[in-house]
């Protein structure tokens, strides 16, 4: 006989561990906290809906449970959690690899514990077996399918930003793939079990590995590029850069006024990701950041000047300014509310 407490304990506190180590291992706290809580809650209300529509489609189907939940189940929920990480991505909220990790797997966390509270009531079942494999296997895998759908496609839309909705599919059809297999049980639960939970670390290891030397390369790069520009800007030496010289050829093309916007922009946008990227820093290194008051009045400033250079403009100082997708999360990050 087994406590409904250690059952409840095996069947939910194994993703939860593995969500805490994956934010103890972010270097740089790229997440808030009130963040993850708020994506565990997402992924639970997830849940929930998918537990009405799964009902509902297996009353309206004609299909066995077992075939339902090997293939049509997989689509339903990892398309409805695919959902909230797109919506994460495309409003900039996520940077690099580390954030759609953590972002991913709370949202999958979020799910399973919902999901694992359901079966406890359901199944109330006293075998041990049962919650081991619910707790360090569905639990786990829903984490790991969600997180791997966002690092694809966040990997995917920053090398291909203009192809926007298809860099989603590839991740998507990996998840659903994933999830599909471990609901058919090709392999002894407790086998797949152990072969997820040696696997699954592992690829979130070399994930982060290799975040944190992008991210490291990012700041160092960048923040000595944003700084010289910068300081050619503000001391008048621009024109003697090369980039001087495009800004000049620029004037065949511009009025002088419309000019002058573009130069502010592209200032405005050295001082807003030197401000980030400080922030960054700071949090590697434990210090309090402190508040500037005019950072609300830079990113209408900025607004404002987006307007007044338009599309046109913004393509003519494309080769001047940094456009990834880390360049975008960046401008939200120095939002005094976001960190």
């Amino acid at each position: 006989m087994i406590h409904p407490l250690l059952s409840a304990l095996i069947g939910i506190l194994p993703v939860i561990l593995f969500l805490v180590t994956l934010i103890f291992l972010d270097t740089y706290k790229l997440v808030r906290l009130d963040h993850i809580l708020q994506t565990l809650l997402i992924g639970g209300l997830i849940a929930l809906l998918c537990y009405f529509i799964n009902n509902l489609l297996l009353q309206i189907i004609p299909i066995s449970i077992s075939n339902y939940t090997r293939y049509l189940a997989p689509v339903l929920e990892e398309s409805l959690k695919a959902v909230y990480v797109i919506i994460l991505i495309r409003r900039r909220k996520i940077g690099f690899l580390v954030d759609a990790t953590i972002y991913g797997f709370a949202l999958g966390a979020g799910f399973a514990v919902v999901e694992n509270i359901y079966y406890l009531q359901a199944l109330s079942s006293n075998n041990i077996f049962i919650w081991v494999i619910r707790g360090f296997g569905t639990a786990v895998m829903h984490g790991g399918t969600t997180a791997l759908f966002a690092i694809l496609s966040l990997n995917l839309s920053s090398r291909y930003p203009k192809k926007k909705s298809t860099n989603f599919i590839p991740g998507l059809l990996l998840a659903i793939f994933i999830h599909s297999f471990f609901n058919h049980f090709i392999f002894h639960p407790v086998f797949m079990t152990i072969g997820q939970i040696i696997l699954l670390p592992l690829i979130l290891v070399i994930t982060y590995d290799r975040s944190e030397k992008a991210l490291q390369e990012w700041l160092e790069a960048g923040l000595d590029v944003d700084v010289w520009l910068l300081d050619y800007i503000n001391t008048g030496r621009l024109y003697q850069t090369k980039i001087g010289e495009y800004l000049q050829r620029l004037r065949n093309q511009f009025s002088g006024e419309l000019v002058a916007d573009m130069i502010c922009y592209v200032r405005l946008n050295l001082e807003l990701a030197i401000r980030a990227k400080g922030i960054i820093l700071m949090r590697e290194n434990g210090f309090a950041i402190p508040q500037d008051p005019e950072i609300s009045e830079k990113l209408t400033e900025l607004a404002f000047l987006k307007k007044s250079i338009g599309r046109t403009g913004k393509m003519a100082l494309s080769p001047l300014l940094h456009t990834g997708i880390q360049e975008f999360w960046q401008l939200g990050l120095i939002d005094q509310k976001k960190y």
